[in-house]
């Protein structure tokens, strides 16, 4: 009789323990143990415990190839998460661990492999394969693509988030936590809200300062005390919540009526806006995407959009300031052009225009469609067609966790025709998903790789463009770690091409995925090493980086809710010399309004308390030596870039801080 020491862990997270029957099975080359039921003195698999059993076995099984785990209800029924299984064979030789990272629900069967990364040409034995091939078969009938809306990325087939398998939810106590923030932000909103109700009336901007409760942070004070000014407002262009709409103006749009003496007051000393253009100094936000588009009604009383163009100017003295704003994409004699001289309530008012404009494209463009939408399609890809033990499963899955349940509730809670953005958005309804449709027809996956993104909107120039330096730092850390990763699984690009599980992967994003898009760039086969190493580093630089740039601070840019209003329930004004105070809070979110948008904004821009640092593994999915150095190498640079952030910002009055590695979370949560 040969007896091996096995020991099992159980998930940390709240109810992650059982008090149902587990028993074991060892299945090796040469045969299977026996049957064990693991029952140790007192409780076994409590939460958070590591628990060792023997296991006996009639033979000696040589390699242990599968570890087969199974549940039985006692009394009632008691889910159980598994973290892993090592086993020790007889003698005391080298220890195998097997990862397993799932919920095993019900009276269940499940078979887990050795984590040592393993592609499909490394299988060679008839376990081994028919593991390989039922394990996808499953996933594949319990992970399906649907389409949600036409003319948007294809998504998991789920109604609502309880749809969707225990593996790929929130823990409890996320769930608990989302839930409950939630309830606090509304609730504070509801108090705002009669507190208002019954005290002063709402008719100047220093009324919003009223709704500044517990809700409210650093920078979102900063932003109430220097919304106004125009450098501010140059400075959010590059380093608020959607710094990727800059883009340089070498030569102005035919229809943005911008004459050169209108600006001259603007430009430094002995220069001009013809030289300026030429010396690469000016710059243009253009929300073309926004024109025409259906308004929502909200209470019966219709709400506005415009889409700007607005002209910006690299001043040497005063740095990015805007210098010309057109509130209309298809002018006549009539058009308006708002000009840093006008009256100053009519200057500051077409700011908020394109403040508003801003609001729409970060939300639904930069935000949900760039960021939450491109990830799901690669997180289903790889649920649907990637084992657990191919080495690219392995090194994707931390930055999935949570993506599919957040976008779940995102769809039913959020942009759904009775959603929040329905109650208090002037493109909810309708408008949003035409905004979405207009964007995804002409995404391009070059637009998604950061280096060629700044390179195409010729911003390079740009001084404290904090976002792009440490954007692209970032980028070159991730870039670095993957290609590492890559390159250790496969030895030549031949190895890419014939991976016949990582072909079916790319086709199911660029074919299944990415549909009604000719021209987004992604082929449907990977040829080289750098192909697949530059679309990973893609995937995991958009759940991380990306995601933070643009979700982290919208609190912050948004609590003040003249920097960044949701609505207009007024249209934008004809007359310069007409705009009142008056008229700008009757333009402006109401009450009702600007408490949702304070609530929602800190909702879903906070940090989460479970939050997984980037670069930090808690699952340890690969196993192997090597692979765990190049993850400590990425720690130690992640480490290295952190530290170079943190001394920039030293001393600076507003810093930038999104995209301090600490800070960015490994995956979609929120």
């Amino acid at each position: 009789m040969e007896v091996y020491t096995v020991t099992v862990a159980t998930g940390t997270s709240e109810y992650s323990g059982t008090n149902n029957y587990i028993f074991v099975t060892l299945v090796g080359e040469k045969g299977e143990s026996e049957r064990t039921l693991l029952d140790n003195p007192g409780l076994d698999f409590c939460r958070g415990a590591v628990d060792q059993y023997k296991v006996n076995s009639p033979m000696h099984l040589g390699t242990v190839l599968l570890v087969k785990l199974e549940k039985e209800r006692y009394w009632l029924e008691d889910n159980w998460f598994c973290r892993y299984v090592t086993v020790e064979p007889p003698g005391g030789h080298v220890v195998m661990t097997f990862p397993c990272y799932r919920w095993l629900i019900g009276d269940i069967k499940v078979e887990i492999r050795e984590g040592q990364a393993k592609m499909l040409r490394d299988d060679s034995l008839p376990q081994l394969l028919a593991h390989r091939k039922t394990e996808l078969q499953d996933r594949q009938a319990t992970y399906r693509w649907t389409t949600w809306a036409p003319g948007i990325p294809r998504c998991i087939d789920a109604k609502t988030e309880a749809d969707l398998p225990q593996d790929v939810r929130f823990d409890n106590e996320k769930r608990s936590d989302f839930e409950h923030s939630l309830h606090y932000a509304l609730l504070e909103l509801s108090l705002k809200k009669m507190a208002i109700t019954f005290g002063k009336s709402w008719n100047d901007l220093d009324d919003f300062k009223r709704i500044f409760w517990k809700l409210r942070s650093p920078i979102a004070e900063y932003c109430m005390e220097h919304w106004k000014e125009d450098r501010f407002f140059g400075y959010q262009c590059l380093n608020g919540s959607n710094p990727r709409m800059i883009q340089r103006c070498d030569k102005l749009p035919k229809n943005f009526l911008v004459v050169p003496n209108m600006v001259q007051s603007s430009m430094a000393k002995g220069t001009s806006l013809d030289k300026e253009l030429k010396a690469g100094n000016i710059y243009l936000l253009d929300y073309a995407i926004m024109d025409g588009l259906p308004t929502n009604t909200i209470r019966g009383n219709p709400q506005y959009i415009a889409a700007p163009l607005c002209l910006l100017y690299q001043h040497p003295d005063e740095g990015l300031i805007p210098i010309a704003i057109q509130l209309e994409q298809t002018p006549d004699m009539d058009t308006l052009i708002f000009l840093p001289r006008d009256p100053p309530l009519a200057w500051l008012l077409a700011k908020m225009w394109v403040r508003h404009s801003e609001f729409q494209v970060f939300q639904v463009l930069s935000h949900l469609l760039r960021t939450h939408l491109v990830i799901e399609v690669f997180c289903v890809a790889t649920l649907r067609q990637l084992p657990t033990v191919h080495p690219i499963y392995k090194l994707m899955a931390p930055h999935l966790r949570y993506t599919l349940e957040i976008n779940c509730r995102g769809r039913n809670q959020l942009i759904s025709t009775d959603g929040i953005f329905k109650r208090v958005v002037s493109t909810g309804g309708d408008g949003l998903m035409i905004l979405a449709q207009r964007e995804y027809k002409f995404l391009t996956y070059r637009s998604l790789q950061p280096p060629y993104d700044f390179l195409d909107r010729g911003v390079s120039q740009l001084p404290n463009y904090f976002y792009k330096e440490h954007s692209l730092m970032l980028w070159e850390a991730i870039h670095s770690f993957v290609s590492g990763m890559v390159n250790l699984y496969y030895q030549s690009d031949h190895d890419v091409r014939e991976d016949l599980e990582l072909q079916a992967w790319i086709r199911d994003i660029s074919l299944e995925g990415f549909t009604e898009l000719p021209n987004f760039g992604l082929p449907s086969k990977l040829c080289t090493r750098e192909e697949l190493s530059t679309l990973l580093s893609v995937s995991i630089f958009i759940s991380s980086a990306q995601h933070a740039a643009t979700n982290n601070g919208q609190f912050d840019w948004c609590a003040w809710v003249p920097n960044t209003p949701c609505t207009m329930r007024h249209p934008p004004p004809t007359d310069k010399n007409a705009v009142t105070m008056e008229m700008i809070m009757a333009t402006l979110p109401d009450v009702s309004q600007s408490c949702v948008q304070m609530a929602i904004t800190w909702h879903l821009g906070r940090a989460q308390p479970d939050a997984i640092p980037l670069g930090q593994y808690e699952e340890e999915h690969f196993t192997e030596g090597q692979a765990k150095e190049l993850i400590d190498r990425f720690k130690a640079e992640l480490k290295v870039i952190g530290e170079h952030i943190m001394r920039e910002n030293e001393g600076l009055q507003l810093p930038y801080l999104f995209l301090l590695p600490s800070q960015i979370e490994n995956s979609i949560t929120i």
